[in-house]
């Protein structure tokens, strides 16, 4: 763990919890855990063979300097915190020119190192400048904030250029930093235009779309993550930084003061309003322009067009299990010339600039909390703004994505997989006779031939399980992280057991395998239903069965019925079949379910790695809740009261998942 550079009275309400969480887990895994080191498993696997290279010591110094006022374009005035390397024998400044390593944060850079959001000394004393600088609105910094608001990309442009003319710098910028940090980055890569100093960037947990990502599921809203930080956290950190940098620095009391009663006003304008438009069933409840300017996959293209490399780093438990893998792919595509938003294919060239390690990890894993990514960094830094041979950009497997099952990195090149092949397994009747639901079903590669056959199941607002792999991921690892220190570690984040039973879940599990067999990559589930309603909620999870019974959740996806609508242009197929299916999720593209109408529903599932032992069993439930992840608006409960969906497993319509199998 590194450690601020100030006192914890200088340490803003995020630090305090990250630097408490790191205490709580002492680097430890959360059950998703790796058996092997991620971080040094991943320096071997993004290099190409014959390319020793270890981190250099600490060479230098730091020297600190908070608080430089840096004044944008419409007078807004931002505060940076710049750390530069310095003679360790005399204290001054270090001789010759250095790259500038440049972080963008809403959290308050004066949180330090400690939760990788501040300047970063381990990198200050292997030759980098870095900085940190307050995103407008936020901080010490003045101005209006708005989540990643289009002035904030600019100002992202703006303080790229000043950073590179900064004294001893060599001209040379990087971005680093995580989550909200990682996605400014990507917009602000995609924003500087070709010939910029920047060189290239280390978004670490970034999002690729933040509506179908983290915000809403299937079009129903992620009220636990999206109460807890936008409607908690991130306001009150907002509010708190200011009055932390006038205890730090008394002489600019009347400064901090002003400064705190614009984000107050601010938190109260933006919140409002957010919640309006968006929980409460504003317009903003659909994917609409809103979000679409504020998302990391429509800058893919630019950022290859503007020659700037990107090591990606994601999480397979993470907020943004979805995207990070669709970033890598939209990379990988347009430096291929092809396009961005497709699947990758069979024979297509792919580049060592941009990689992607997909470990273990959950939000708050990812991003820094009980394990480091300074090392990987500083390998990619001193590649690209450093010229050193480190052999990453002839990596000729530039995907490593951790197999959750065998506890090591698999390295590949595309994404989706081509060595898996999309295998349709069909939801069937019987009773498989390892299950706890009310129908115990199976699920087998053999289609349904009868006419009839079917499973009944009902809506409520909680299901038999609040306590379950989705309220850690989502809440970002925080339960896991202090339960996996309690004298008895609550299991119900690696079982599901508990939520498989009781009326408003349906299991469908196969057959012990007779050899082991890998789930990669995205799946796609189509269910067939009639309800008594005008809308219908579905949660589709993807299990590992054990022998003993236990059932690992690996992956969910989530649709609210009325947002069925598919774009075909924008799914993804391999060998024939739909992978992963596209829906518009806007106003226009909405339609009532009919009730008594058998309706088709096809469920994106997000991707996972993980490779499933001969003898265990693959298994899909199918429930119509999931709270506290997921909680529908007012105007989607009010069409959800009271609902009864039958589930049709029959010829005409035969409910399916489609995994994508290697072996």
């Amino acid at each position: 763990m590194r450690f601020p550079r100030r006192a914890l009275a200088s340490t803003s309400a995020l630090a305090l919890l990250a630097g408490a969480l790191a205490a709580v887990v002492g680097g430890a895994s959360t059950g998703a855990g790796a058996a092997t080191d991620p971080v040094e498993e991943a320096i071997a696997a993004s290099a190409a063979p014959g390319h020793p290279w270890q981190p250099g010591p600490a060479t230098y110094g730091a020297r600190m300097q908070a608080d430089i006022p840096v004044t944008m374009a419409d007078g807004t005035v931002l505060r940076a915190d710049i750390g530069t390397p310095t003679d360790p024998a005399t204290k001054q400044p270090a001789s010759g020119t250095f790259p500038v390593l440049l972080t963008l944060t809403p959290y308050g850079k004066d949180v330090g190192s400690s939760a990788g959001l501040g300047v970063n000394t381990y990198l200050v004393k292997r030759g980098y400048i870095d900085v940190a600088v307050d995103v407008r609105g936020t901080g010490d910094s003045g101005g209006g904030f708005d989540l990643f608001d289009p002035k904030q990309t600019a100002d992202g442009v703006a303080l790229v250029n000043w950073a590179a003319a900064l004294p001893r710098s060599s001209g040379k910028v990087g971005l680093h930093g995580a989550s909200y940090l990682g996605i400014n980055q990507m917009l602000t890569a995609g924003a500087v235009g070709k010939n910029s100093p920047l060189k290239a960037i280390f978004p670490i947990i970034s999002a690729n779309d933040l509506y179908r990502d983290t915000a809403f599921m299937g079009g129903i809203p992620d009220a636990e993550f999206d109460t807890v930080y936008l409607g908690g956290l991130l306001p009150a950190v907002n509010l708190i930084n200011p009055v932390v940098g006038a205890l730090v620095n008394p002489t600019n009391i009347l400064g901090a003061l002003q400064v705190l009663l614009q984000h107050g006003k601010n938190t109260l304008d933006y919140n409002a309003l957010f919640l309006m438009n968006t929980f409460m069933g504003g317009p903003d409840s659909y994917d609409t322009a809103y979000w679409q300017a504020k998302g990391p996959g429509n800058v893919l293209g630019q950022i290859v067009a503007n020659n700037i490399p990107a090591y990606l780093i994601g999480g397979e438990y993470d907020l943004f299990q979805r995207g990070e893998p669709l970033n890598y792919a939209g990379l990988q595509n347009a430096y291929a010339g092809r396009p961005v938003t497709a699947p990758m294919v069979a024979g297509q060239r792919t580049t060592g600039r941009y990689q992607l390690l997909d470990g273990p990890y959950t939000h708050l894993q990812g991003g820094g909390i009980g394990s480091s990514f300074d090392a990987l960094e500083l390998r990619w830094f001193d590649t690209w703004l450093k010229g050193e041979d480190t052999g990453m950009a002839q990596t000729p497997t530039p995907l490593h994505y951790f197999d959750l099952g065998t506890k090591h990195y698999a390295e590949t090149t595309n994404y989706p997989v081509i060595a898996a092949k999309p295998t349709v397994y069909y939801f069937g009747g019987g009773r498989s006779g390892t299950g706890l639901s009310r129908n115990d079903g199976t699920l087998t590669t053999s289609a349904p031939s009868a006419a009839t056959g079917s499973d009944s199941v009902l809506w409520a607002p909680v299901g038999a399980s609040i306590c379950d792999r989705s309220l850690d991921q989502w809440m970002m690892g925080v339960p896991s992280l202090i339960t996996s220190r309690l004298p008895a570690p609550a299991p119900c984040f690696d079982d599901d057991r508990l939520g498989q039973i009781g009326p408003t879940a349906l299991t469908y599990t196969t057959p012990a395998l007779t050899r082991a067999k890998t789930l990669a990559g995205p799946i796609a589930a189509t269910i067939y239903a009639a309800a008594n309603t005008r809308e219908t909620e579905w949660v589709v999870n993807v299990e590992d069965v054990a022998p003993d019974g236990t059932s690992k959740p690996l992956t969910q996806g989530a649709l609210l019925g009325s947002l069925r609508t598919v774009d075909s242009s924008r799914s993804w197929t391999v060998g024939g079949q739909v992978v992963m299916p596209y829906h518009p999720y806007t106003k226009a593209s909405a339609h009532a379910v009919t009730p008594g109408a058998v309706t088709r529903y096809d469920v994106e599932v997000f991707p996972t790695y993980s490779t499933i032992a001969g003898g265990h069993r693959v298994r899909v439930t199918v429930t119509t809740t999931d709270f506290p992840h997921l909680v529908p608006t007012p105007p989607q409960i009010l069409k959800l009261l009271g609902g009864r969906y039958v589930l049709q497993r029959t010829a005409s319509a035969p409910s399916s998942v489609t995994l994508p199998l290697i072996g």
